[in-house]
């Protein structure tokens, strides 16, 4: 087993799965990654085939591992194929120190090269076993994505408090105030408990495989920041809590880690990496690293590996990390492929929620253009920057809201975020549970329920069969994963128009592909709306009419037909603001309450 990324049987697997030379390639990457929604799952949260979880499935006081396990995920990978994912992101699957417990998110690693033994039935086999489930998804036509950490590492030392840091004190040294300067640190055997005196780790005779960090090429003191939480002027230098930040600027631990990454790929046969809190990183690593791992995973197959990564910002930091906007003038290498989209993140649930007005979504698409003009290079580019998602396991409250007296009353919301979301450009990715109506909020651990323990696996569900229902016409129209986007003025009257601008409004959008134009219209009211919405004129022709695709309500059984206008004099407020007179090309649509439709001719 590796110990060092020099050693001769780490050279020797990337030597076996180059893609010349001779060696086996690894399994090819997703050829357009726009056509695969992501699921994305908690390894200790979703599935133990054996076990019950250890506490309530859904306690949001338990800090500590629940029991999934690799071959949980393994069993239920049809679940998932049938869903129409066409890939999963794991949470962090290497190994994290023994002595902690509260990691079961797996963002504490000190092994870069192991699986977490807690993960496997078998902990002795976790590495096998991880392959193996990568191995059966791949058999399903599923790809797989590791979310990997390169800023910090676990809580493998402890401060030697400074005696007028009482945070420190108070915290057994395991978190320590910013400092201007490195601290004293105090490295921990397997057990936690931290050696005597403040020996730097490259003078430990014989470290732990169990403790501290690995590979061994990180083993020195001045790899690591060590000067405690932040809090000088940059936020983004500074601890983790006890997750200890890595020197990410110098040049020996880029190389380092870039290595350990490359070795994961072929260790696992991985299709994509999630990157961790890439802002956070220095010394142009996010760049330097996502050039790296995209040339080494071409030498080895994968001829369009997947890096996206979590900047939790606004577009204008985004775009600092997507695109072409990223390549030095003097350097051709290109960072990251693609962005979480927090952006869309912070506004379309509380759209979809009635909180918020639709125009909160074509501002910040509008916004986007303006600040990401160097990045994109068409209309349609943005679909391939970013990954979109509705929640997740860090903003602490899911799509779906239970009203105790009404418990199925805000229902339709959640299935109204989901059309919008796989609709809308960029690469949909839904949180595990949300096709289960998952439901928590208010801490990190009320959303990260253990799916197996509650709700599990039921195909009948209606939130599961709404999700498969949208992800199959995704899958069948290709303007809804490549096409232009327009947000569309709507009317009450026919003759005055504009983007929906007050709450529990409607939010209209068309996607356009060559001469395929599809529109989605999602009504936030919970009220019954009928809404004249401009279609394409040149892709139209008036007496036509549109059909729906997709509603998340029960349709009539002989509904009224859809029919295209020619609209005279009309006054249109566009998105960006203009003002239009005409003509133009119109239909009258009908929105049930809280009723999300997809239509096309």
């Amino acid at each position: 087993m590796a110990t060092s990324i020099f050693d001769n049987d780490f050279q020797s697997l990337l030597d076996k799965v180059r893609d010349s030379g001779g060696g086996t390639p690894l399994t090819d990457s997703s050829a357009d990654w726009r056509d695969c929604p992501i699921y994305f799952l908690m390894l200790d949260r979703f599935n133990n085939r054996l076990k019950a979880p250890r506490a309530r499935f859904d306690d949001p006081n338990f800090v500590d591992f629940q029991g999934g396990t690799f071959r949980g995920v393994k069993e239920q990978l049809p679940y998932l194929k049938d869903l129409g994912v066409g890939a999963i992101w794991l949470s962090p699957a290497l190994r994290n120190l023994a002595s902690e417990t509260g990691t079961y998110h797996g963002y504490g690693i000190h092994d870069f090269l192991r699986a977490e033994p807690r993960f496997a039935e078998d902990p002795n086999r976790a590495d096998e076993e991880l392959r193996e489930l990568v191995d059966e998804a791949h058999k399903k036509g599923l790809f797989v994505i590791f979310d990997i950490v390169l800023n910090h590492i676990g809580n493998a030392f402890l401060y030697d408090c400074d005696p007028q840091d009482g945070h420190c004190r108070n915290l057994g040294g395991a978190e320590a105030s910013f400092h201007s300067n490195p601290q004293r640190v105090l490295w921990r055997d397997p057990d936690g408990v931290p050696r005597n005196g403040v020996t730097p780790i490259e003078n430990i005779g014989t470290p732990s495989r169990d403790a501290f960090v690995w590979p061994k090429e990180l083993q020195r003191n001045e790899f690591f920041r060590r000067q405690g939480g932040s809090g000088g002027s940059d936020d983004t230098v500074g601890d983790f809590a006890s997750l200890k930040q890595i020197r990410t600027d110098n040049g020996d631990v880029q190389r380092f880690l870039i290595r350990s990454y490359q070795y994961v790929i072929a260790r696992f046969d991985v299709d994509g990496f999630r990157i961790d809190t890439l802002k956070y990183l220095k010394g142009d690593l996010a760049r330097t690293f996502g050039n790296a791992i995209r040339e080494f995973a071409l030498s080895v197959g994968k001829k369009n590996f997947f890096t996206f990564g979590e900047v939790f910002d606004n577009d204008d930091k985004i775009a600092q990390f997507i695109g072409r906007s990223t390549r030095d003038k003097n350097d051709d290498s290109v960072g990251v492929d693609a962005a979480l989209d927090f952006p869309l993140r912070f506004t379309l649930p509380s759209v979809v929620k009635g909180f918020s007005a639709p125009s909160t979504v074509s501002n910040m698409y509008q916004h986007r253009k303006d600040v990401e003009q160097d990045i994109l290079s068409s209309h349609g580019d943005a679909t391939r920057f970013f990954v979109t998602f509705l929640d997740n396991h860090d903003v602490k409250e899911r799509i779906r809201f239970v009203d105790p007296a009404d418990k199925h009353r805000f229902d339709s919301q959640v299935t109204l975020g989901l059309a919008s979301l796989f609709a809308l450009q960029g690469i949909p990715c839904v949180y595990y549970g949300t096709e289960q109506g998952l439901h928590g909020g208010g801490t990190d651990e009320a959303v990260r329920e253990a799916l197996w323990g509650g709700p599990g696996f039921d195909r009948t569900s209606p939130f599961y069969i709404s999700l498969q229902q949208i992800a199959k016409l995704r899958r069948a129209e290709p303007a809804l994963r490549y096409g232009r986007q327009y947000f569309r003025s709507i009317s009450g009257d026919g003759l005055h128009f504009g983007i929906s601008g007050t709450p529990a409004g409607i939010l209209s959008f068309s996607r356009i592909l060559n001469d395929r134009e599809i529109v989605t219209l999602a009504n936030a009211s919970t009220s019954t709306q009928s809404v004249h919405v401009i279609v394409d004129q040149q892709l139209s022709t008036p007496g036509e009419t549109f059909r729906v695709l997709y509603s998340n309500q029960p349709r009539p059984a002989s509904p009224q037909p859809i029919t295209l206008r020619a609209a005279g004099t009309v006054e249109v407020q566009e998105a960006d603001g203009s003002i239009g007179r005409g003509p133009l090309h119109t239909t009258l649509i009908t929105l049930g309450a809280q009723e999300a439709q997809i239509v096309a001719r």
